[in-house]
């Protein structure tokens, strides 16, 4: 299942057509393609699935809606469960359990536009609080889109309102430079994580353009951390994707900053899963074929037990 409505739709379409021909490959003979478009669920119903291979990006895919629909009519599906999904997917919740955690994560403010329309008043608040460069999220999107970096002051007010074009809450967070990493990790019960991967671009802000453009952003396996950063950064994965009770498979991104160290910047849990995305780079780096990654996830998937998330 892939596609959706949310401003993920293009790239939930690569993953999807890239996992139905890893599954295809792989010798699973009976399995669709099927494009949620958002009112066409009972469409999918009609085809009795055995499983639901999640490939959904962004709101109504990734924070918990499609995951309850499919337990309303028992269906097994990959991936996190309801609540895991929606933590993940609200960044100020995933701060929440973060700081819980005492993982460290950046500071932050959370902007909430249904209590104060003003942008100079919010601005304002701000100035008392943060130092720029500062980072603009908006809270419940993924792949950066609507994220700003704000370098000055007299710029806050434009980048303010582009935020705001995706969502009522946005986070102001402290921006950090230094080494991106993310941690991918597969499993169930038992869980791997696969070598780490270093994202390089030659711009401070990773945009959802440069994300998916092969020629301004680049991997680099394994990353080019200290072993005492790796085993940092393992420990928080595991905590969290314990924590969590997350599942099938996650994507941990991390800044490693020169003062604070390794910083948790978000967890996604379903990740990209094309021939280029981060996750099946990490599994290959771990002799982990596209084929048999999906396969894996598939059938731990369908051995799960279904009675509860």
């Amino acid at each position: 299942m892939c596609g959706g409505i949310s401003a993920e739709r293009e790239p939930s379409l690569k993953s999807g057509r890239s996992i139905y021909a890893a599954l295809k490959k792989y010798g699973f003979s009976n399995v669709t393609l099927f494009d949620y478009r958002g009112n066409n669920f009972t469409e999918m119903l009609q085809s009795l699935p055995d499983l639901v291979f999640l490939a959904l990006h962004g709101q109504g895919g990734e924070d918990g809606t499609i995951q309850r629909r499919l337990e309303q009519y028992k269906i097994p599906y990959t991936g996190a469960g309801v609540s895991a999904s929606a933590v993940c997917m609200d960044k100020i919740a995933t701060k929440d359990y973060l700081y819980k955690l005492r993982i460290p994560t950046p500071d932050y403010d959370v902007l909430d536009k249904t209590k104060c329309d003003n942008y100079k008043k919010l601005a304002e608040q701000l100035a008392t609080r943060q130092s720029y460069p500062l980072v603009l999220k908006p809270a419940c999107q993924g792949s950066s889109i609507g994220v700003v970096l704000v370098q000055k002051e007299e710029d806050i007010l434009d980048g303010l309102q582009e935020a705001f074009c995706y969502g009522d809450a946005v986070l102001a967070e402290e921006y950090l430079s230094g080494i991106e990493i993310t941690q991918s990790i597969i499993g169930d019960d038992i869980m791997t994580i696969l070598p780490e991967v270093e994202l390089v671009s030659d711009y401070p802000i990773r945009s959802y353009e440069v994300k998916y453009s092969s020629e301004q952003s680049k991997h680099i396996i394994p990353a080019r951390i200290s072993d005492d950063v790796r085993m940092q950064i393992r420990r928080f994965g595991e905590k969290i994707y314990r924590g969590l009770g997350l599942r099938s498979c996650a994507r941990i991104d991390y800044i490693i900053d020169k003062n604070k160290g390794p910083v948790v910047l978000e967890i996604n849990t379903i990740p990209g899963m094309t021939e280029t995305s981060a996750l099946p780079a990490a599994a290959r780096a771990a002799g982990i074929s596209l084929e048999k990654l999906v396969s894996e996830i598939a059938i731990q998937s369908l051995n799960r037990s279904w009675g509860k998330e």
